[in-house]
């Protein structure tokens, strides 16, 4: 009887296992339940962005920046030469400059007819005169006869007789430095004259024909604090002004390059005389 019920007992217990078994597999099929297999199976791979990285886009290639040529000059304001002559001559071939600016010297004149050349032909306007410039200029003109290159000068006054031939036409600045003096000459007629000191070796004022392109009655040197009443620029900086300087130590001092007068009430009067574009020559006589 007992051998009975315990047969019985484990027959119960098989015919539970499988029917557990049957009812887990049947929740499987139909979605509803998860199985013990089904809790092992790895889980699907997630869909991966499209979007691309900044590290998987391409940059474009950027081609190095590389500096503009160099343009070797020729010849540039303050040189000398009998070359420059020619240059001039040229010029004034094309009505550039006044035949009068002839000389072996280039001044602001010059290089206001270059720059005035350059602008006709569509290069760049440097007033320096560079490889093509000069080519071209050549293309246009000839080559420059004598009397071209060493025109006739106005006839001297008796009144005007010490002045440089440059400083007979026009309205000019004309400064000697051998006489160390300064006239205003309007038309060959001189209308004032001063005394003047320059630079000293080490900063030479600059000879040649220069252009007043600046006035300041009131100027200050950037360069070294010091006062500049009256100041009339003519050539990269220096200028002639009233120096108190000058008119306290006179010629045992000299200038930064500029023309110093020391009569301010003269160079007063001058600098209300004088125009932006008046001519300036400063010459040895």
């Amino acid at each position: 009887m007992r051998a009975g019920l315990i047969a019985l007992s484990v027959a119960v217990a098989l015919g539970l296992g499988v029917g557990y078994g049957a009812a887990a597999v049947h929740a499987d099929r139909s979605g509803t339940s998860l199985t013990t297999q089904d809790a092992q199976r790895p889980a699907a791979p997630r869909p991966t962005s499209t979007v691309p990285t900044s590290s998987s886009i391409a940059t474009p290639s950027v081609a190095p920046k590389t500096a503009a040529p160099v343009v070797p000059v020729r010849w540039q304001l303050d040189d000398n030469g009998d070359e420059i002559r020619a240059l001039e001559a040229r010029l004034v071939q094309l009505d550039r400059m006044p035949a009068r600016w002839v000389d072996s010297s280039y001044g602001t004149e010059t290089v206001k007819g270059v720059r005035g050349y350059q602008q006709h032909i569509g290069v760049a306007v440097t007033g320096s005169v560079d490889e093509r410039t000069w080519l071209e200029l050549k293309g246009d003109t000839r080559t420059p006869k004598r009397a071209e290159l060493y025109p006739p000068r106005p006839k001297p006054t008796a009144a005007s007789a010490a002045l440089d031939e440059r400083c007979l036409t026009g309205r000019v600045i004309c400064v000697d430095k051998t006489t160390r003096q300064l006239s205003w000459v309007i038309d060959g007629k001189v209308q004032r004259r001063m005394d003047v000191r320059f630079g000293s070796e080490f900063t030479p004022t600059r000879e040649g024909v220069f252009t007043v392109y600046r006035m300041s009655a009131n100027h200050v040197s950037n360069l070294y604090g010091s006062s500049m009443p009256y100041a009339m620029f003519f050539s990269r900086g220096q200028a002639v002004h009233y120096s108190s300087d000058f008119a306290a130590r006179g010629y045992a001092g000299a200038s930064h390059g500029c023309v110093n007068t020391r009569d301010k009430a003269a160079v007063a009067a001058l600098f209300a005389a004088v125009h932006v574009g008046d001519t300036v020559v400063v010459h040895r006589s």
